[in-house]
């Protein structure tokens, strides 16, 4: 029973402590530049200067010294940046790993000032790198710790196990999600909370098919429909079916969407680009085409991520816009040309429907404005064509009014890889270069493009004989 697991822990997770020696060794220190990985933990600007510091001190194996700098960076740190840089640590997209065996120490000098306040979420990140790394005695001190404070309370118990589910499949702890996903099962089975049992069997899912094994999830999910007490809903299905997607398990994957069906659960967007997302992962474009037409039939909306998925699963494209010849089409009708059939029907059937492109442009007396946020190189390219040849024919309408400034939105970059550097900003002002475009970056905001209406409308419907561009 719950009562137990706060006794008696067991050993320590089964992990080889030699391979994961063997690969913290091999970890070469790099140079004290901190970049911000995209989908990682955004770093405040002092904890950069701070975990520069410490790599630095890494690289000399000066262990003295940064515990030193830890020391006087909690000190010396609002509340507020010093949780953000070890969260940065903590995460398993943290742009200097080998950086990571330092989140402890600094997460005991955090907790031992006034003003932290015990957080499970931060605990079960740190419970799961801990184990990630062979620190099994710190690992299972905190997790005494935890259920210890939470034994109490079932529904914050339920919710870091759940935290702990996440935190384990995010580090690929194989055997430290095992170990957690049995306290989970149990609480899950012998709770009369709806509300354990209905977080808990998310969370039971989600893990399972984050860790590759859909086919477990989709008995978990069958449990809950034989229990009658819960049942599976949208949530769990999606995850099979992208469980089994991301697998390449096509047949499994259109049988949860039927079983979907049957439940009378909705086929929407999300669980479209899922499957979109699983044909594109293995390269197979013919597969996406009669989706996107299902998705049209059913009347279910494309989305930006709709884009991305469909648009980062073609080679051609890809090669256009990520080439360092920069040399690619600059109008829908050379685009065609260029691509092979697989890819110019994805496109086509993009280009016949306007939605995303009319959820990302605003146009009126003052303004006429594109905003590309979201969208991956592929995506932005495409839609930058369409809104070329809208704009035009928006132009060639007599009755229509010229906004007085033309604006293209790609953002500065504070989302990229590399922070400040932006990959649609450079490509879109490539396109500009390429098509002589009058737009030109915004003095006020770097990262947008800007430009007269009337110029614009001169330049892509020039007067007196003289040629487009396109």
């Amino acid at each position: 029973m719950i009562g137990s697991l706060t006794v008696t822990i067991p050993s320590p997770w089964n992990l080889n402590l030699n391979h994961h020696l063997r690969r913290r060794s091999s970890l070469r220190p790099t140079p004290p530049l901190v970049k911000c990985e995209s989908g990682g933990v955004p770093l405040t600007k002092q904890g950069h200067r701070f975990l520069s510091s410490l790599a630095a001190t890494a690289a000399v194996r000066d262990p003295a010294t940064a515990n030193r700098l830890i020391k006087k960076f909690v000190a010396s740190s609002p509340k507020s940046v010093a949780l953000n840089a070890l969260s940065h640590l903590l995460s398993p997209r943290n742009s200097q790993p080998h950086l990571s065996a330092l989140a402890f120490p600094l997460y005991t000098k955090i907790s031992e000032t006034s003003w932290y306040n015990w957080n499970p979420k931060l605990v079960a990140d740190l419970i799961a790198l801990l184990d990630s790394q062979g620190n099994y005695s710190e690992s299972q001190a905190l997790l005494f710790q935890a259920v210890s404070k939470l034994k109490s309370r079932e529904r914050d118990l339920v919710q870091f196990y759940c935290n702990l589910i996440e935190s384990c499949s995010k580090h690929e702890s194989n055997d430290g999600f095992d170990y957690v996903y049995g306290y989970l099962s149990e609480l899950v089975r012998n709770s009369s909370s709806v509300y354990v049992k209905r977080q808990g069997y998310k969370s039971m899912v989600c893990g399972l098919c984050e860790m590759g094994q859909p086919n477990e999830a989709e008995k978990v999910v069958e449990e809950m429909r034989e229990g009658g007490v819960i049942k599976p809903s949208l949530f769990e299905f999606r995850f099979v079916l992208f469980g089994y997607g991301k697998l390449g398990f096509f047949e499994d994957m259109e049988r949860m969407v039927s079983e979907m069906e049957i439940e009378g659960l909705e086929v929407d967007t999300i669980c479209s680009n899922m499957v979109l997302s699983s044909y594109g992962a293995f390269n197979e474009l013919p597969k996406m085409v009669p989706w996107l037409r299902k998705m049209k039939t059913l009347q279910i909306p494309f989305s930006v991520r709709t884009y991305n998925s469909v648009l980062n699963s073609c080679p051609m494209i890809l090669s256009m816009v990520q080439g360092s010849d920069s040399c690619f089409p600059l109008s829908l009708g050379e685009l065609f040309e260029a691509l092979n059939e697989d890819e110019a029907l994805l496109v086509k059937e993009f280009v016949e429907s306007s939605s995303v492109l009319d959820e990302a442009m605003e146009w009126n007396d003052s303004e006429a404005k594109l905003d590309l946020h979201g969208m991956h190189l592929g995506s932005a390219y495409l839609i930058m064509l369409q809104w070329i040849e809208e704009m035009k024919c928006r132009f060639k309408v007599e009755e229509c009014v010229i906004p007085t400034q033309i604006t293209v939105v790609c953002g500065s970059g504070k989302h990229s890889s590399v922070r400040g550097e932006s990959p649609v900003k450079a490509l879109i002002r490539e396109m500009m270069v390429q098509m002589k475009s009058p737009m030109k970056i915004d003095r006020k905001n770097i990262g947008c493009f800007v430009a007269k209406g009337q110029v614009v409308r001169n330049w892509l419907l020039p007067v007196d004989g003289a040629k487009s561009f396109i």
